[in-house]
């Protein structure tokens, strides 16, 4: 595997590098490149062209993730609360991980990235596609004196930071799903999972995993709803993923902060203005329950408000997605 990464990383800015360069460089035969070239390409899913006497080249560049240069992409006051950066290769979640290390001890401000996760995961266990070497897969361990209950509305206060991140970086028109999908244009862009332990009063840990769509490619043929990426809305040429990586960490930091001393009320306006579904009919699902009304927008806590057929009711969890014209109230 440290073979492959170091084969990888030279690869990576697309031109083409000999069998014979390579092995120089890291020190092992001409054989145990090609060996490690195949393995990339089936286990990667990497397209590597070779051509006998002159080398290999990835078809498409990649933008790999290094540490120091996200870190330097995060302005001082933020970078100031990060405690570490990992960066790996290929790991089952960002998610799962830093919920392990945080039960080993693990200390807020821990940010952990992936290049590749092989059991990426969104909301209700759906697998998130996770290519090699493009798209984001970042999450940030956080810890609150806060009790569970009053971290109900983190995932929104962290959907707004994201959103914010992603305009800064150029994104105009991104749009909030409830409780914790960004949109562009009406089609999936990136989401965001949070996940929690602690006790009932306090204190609490928290992981906020971030998603986001950079270069799908042939990858999003196994998303079954409407997405889009950066590359679709920016072009190739205008993403930076450490950059970018760096953005969404320094928001994400912003508002864990600003959420420990004021809860979610200085993120409603942000929320409300990016909200996709406000004042249309959609139906909420909860398991096996569907209930539909007209999305009202959020409550101070940020559970969602529905107008139904028997009045305003609200929920803290559950999955919008727009109602079919004609649908019975």
């Amino acid at each position: 595997m440290e073979t492959q990464r170091q084969i990888l990383r030279i690869l990576a800015d697309g031109e083409r590098h000999s069998g014979a360069e390579l092995a120089r460089t890291l020190g092992i035969t001409r054989s145990a490149v090609w060996k490690a070239v195949r393995r990339a390409e089936a286990g990667l899913g990497l397209a590597i062209e070779t051509v006998r006497g002159q080398g290999y080249r990835l078809r498409a560049p990649l933008d790999l993730l290094d540490a120091e240069r996200v870190r330097a992409a995060i302005a001082p006051p933020q970078r100031a609360r990060i405690a570490h950066i990992e960066i790996h290769d290929e790991i089952d979640s960002t998610n799962s991980h830093l919920m392990r290390a945080a039960r080993a001890g693990a200390p807020s401000g821990t940010l952990c990235l992936a290049e590749r996760q092989s059991g990426g995961r969104g909301r209700h266990g759906r697998c998130w596609v996770s290519p090699y070497g493009s798209n984001l897969y970042l999450s940030l361990l956080w810890h609150f004196a806060l009790s569970p209950a009053e971290l109900a509305g983190l995932s929104l206060a962290a959907g707004t930071a994201v959103a914010d991140a992603l305009s800064s970086e150029g994104v105009a028109e991104i749009g909030l799903k409830w409780p914790n999908d960004l949109l562009w244009h009406g089609r999936k862009l990136g989401g965001l999972l949070l996940e929690l332990s602690g006790e009932a009063t306090g204190p609490s840990q928290v992981v906020i995993g971030v998603g986001v769509n950079t270069r799908l490619g042939a990858a999003g043929s196994a998303i079954d709803q409407p997405w889009t990426d950066l590359e679709q809305i920016l072009g190739a040429q205008a993403i930076d993923r450490n950059r970018l990586a760096g953005r969404v960490a320094e928001g994400l930091l912003a508002a864990v902060a600003r959420y420990a001393e004021a809860g979610l009320t200085p993120f409603i306006a942000q929320w409300e203005r990016r909200d996709h579904h406000r004042g249309t009919a959609v139906e909420l699902r909860l398991g096996e329950r569907r209930v539909l009304g007209t999305h009202a927008g959020i409550t101070e806590q940020g559970a969602l408000r529905l107008l139904t057929a028997a009045g305003e009711q609200t929920f803290q969890a559950g999955e919008v997605s727009l109602r079919a014209p004609g649908a019975d109230p």
